[in-house]
């Protein structure tokens, strides 16, 4: 079969919200995720896969279906491994190398689909319970991409987002419970016009932009050019953006590195409080990811101090999706001019 090739992430022509969303939430999965609501064409589904593309590969244990790291806690691994029936131990294993996958959740998956199963006839025939891995176990450490999230039922939609936060999925299924590691990267895309999220289901995504298509026509023109170009040569294409896609793997390398160590001082603290007490956010769930989206901002551009602006830019990605007061575009310009208010203090 002809090999499939993946345009690339630094190729996009603007939208630079979204990729700059997406970026983060690769460098800080504890972010909860990404919410990106627009129209069709806007390059969504193709920056979600182009960024997962240039990921490192990540090492994992053979023929294990939970993409289990070769250095998870061996508590974790053998109960993993007791539920599968394959012929592996913690101190038997082989290891191999994978990219990091993007797992679509289909707009009519069923819980049993995404969360697991238990085989049932194999219980009944061997008295042993074995476990049937959904759609969590494939996405563990890497992306869950669900394309028209508005339309999933909203119990599926609550596991997501459940397992996003806690990085733990848990099957239980005929009094048996089973839970296994369940950390990845969830990128929800969603029309506005086909319907909206509960409030409490888009509070839940740590992060959302707006999308919309470029109004430019120089740049809808360099859309063109670009994805001929893509679709006439495309192996040649690619390898003209590989010095850029390098730039990119290293600065996402270094800002991993980096987080830990990212300090935020108590004045800035009390400046995500007074903005989010300033439009109006229900619940502490808005201040907590801003303050990770600023630290990891401050990652990202090679600093351990997080600054003003950072705060500023973190805040325009986290709060808008929680004010519920007013349509979302108003919000955002309000957002906008509320966040000018402190540098002019």
């Amino acid at each position: 079969m002809k090999k499939q090739h993946i345009y690339p992430f630094v190729a996009i022509v603007s939208q630079e919200k979204m990729k700059l969303a997406l970026i983060l939430n690769i460098i800080n999965p504890t972010l909860s995720g990404v919410l990106i609501r627009g129209e069709k064409g806007t390059a969504k589904s193709t920056a979600v896969r182009a960024l997962a593309d240039i990921l490192p590969e990540i090492e994992v244990i053979k023929d294990l279906p939970f993409n289990l790291s070769p250095q998870e806690d061996e508590e974790v691994m053998c109960e993993c491994m007791s539920v599968v029936g394959e012929s592996i131990s913690p101190g038997n294993f082989e290891v191999e190398k994978k990219h990091v996958r993007v797992v679509e959740l289909p707009v009519g998956a069923t819980e049993d689909r995404v969360v697991g199963t238990l085989d049932l006839e194999h219980a009944l025939k061997k008295g042993e319970k074995r476990i049937e891995p959904g759609l969590l176990a494939s996405a563990h450490r890497g992306i869950l991409y669900v394309d028209e999230v508005n339309l999933l039922d909203d119990h599926v939609v609550d596991v997501l987002l459940d397992s996003a936060a806690m990085g733990v999925n848990t099957i239980e299924r005929e009094g048996i419970s089973f839970s296994h590691p369940a950390r990845f990267t969830l990128v929800g895309t969603m029309n506005p016009e086909e319907g909206e999220l509960r409030p409490q289901l888009l509070d839940r995504f740590g992060l959302c932009v707006q999308i919309e298509g470029i109004a430019d026509p120089n740049l809808r023109v360099e859309i063109m050019e670009r994805r001929y170009d893509f679709e006439k040569t495309s192996e040649s294409f690619i390898a003209s953006w590989k010095s850029e896609t390098e730039k990119l793997v290293k600065r996402i390398k270094r800002a991993e590195f980096l987080y830990p160590n990212v300090q935020i001082a108590r004045e800035r603290l009390l400046d995500i409080a007074k903005y989010c007490l300033e439009v109006g956010v229900d619940g502490h769930r808005g201040d907590i990811i801003i303050l990770k989206t600023a630290k990891t901002l401050a990652a990202y551009h090679g600093r351990t101090e997080v600054e003003p602006a950072d705060i500023d830019q973190a805040a325009e990605l986290a709060l808008p999706h929680r004010v519920r007061r007013q349509p979302l575009q108003d919000i955002v310009m309000d957002v906008g001019q509320m966040l000018k208010k402190p540098a002019e203090v």
